[in-house]
C-alpha cells in the first residue's frame, strides 16, 4: 500500500512539474520572448525523459528507507540532493539543445 502511495504521489508531482513546465518559469524566462516557447517544449521534453528515473529513485528510497537502511534525516537530505543535481543536468541538457535552435 505505501508504494502505491508514493507512486501515487511521484506521479502528481511529476504532473505538477510538467504542468508549471508549461508557464514560463525561470528556466525559459532567461531567453527572449520569440525563443521562450520553444524553450517550454524542450523543457517538457527533459521533465519526460527524465520522469522514469525520478520515480524509480524515489521508489528505490522509500524501500530504503522501510528497510531501515536510511532515517528520515538521510532521506530528506538525499532526495534534496538529487533534485538539486537532477535539475542541475536538465538545465544543462536545455541549455545544449537552446543553442542548437
Amino acid at each position: 500500500m505505501k508504494h502505491l502511495l508514493f507512486t501515487c504521489a511521484a506521479v502528481i508531482s511529476l504532473s505538477a512539474v510538467a504542468e508549471a513546465a508549461g508557464k514560463i518559469d525561470p528556466p525559459c524566462d532567461a531567453y527572449p520572448p520569440e525563443k521562450q516557447s520553444r524553450c517550454i517544449v524542450i523543457w517538457k521534453e527533459l521533465n519526460k525523459e527524465d520522469g522514469p528515473a525520478i520515480a524509480q529513485f524515489g521508489l528505490d528510497q522509500l524501500k530504503r528507507r522501510e528497510e531501515g537502511k536510511i532515517t528520515a534525516q538521510q532521506h530528506l537530505s538525499e532526495n534534496m540532493t538529487f533534485i538539486k543535481q537532477s535539475t542541475e543536468k536538465r538545465l544543462a541538457r536545455l541549455k545544449e539543445r537552446m543553442a542548437k535552435e
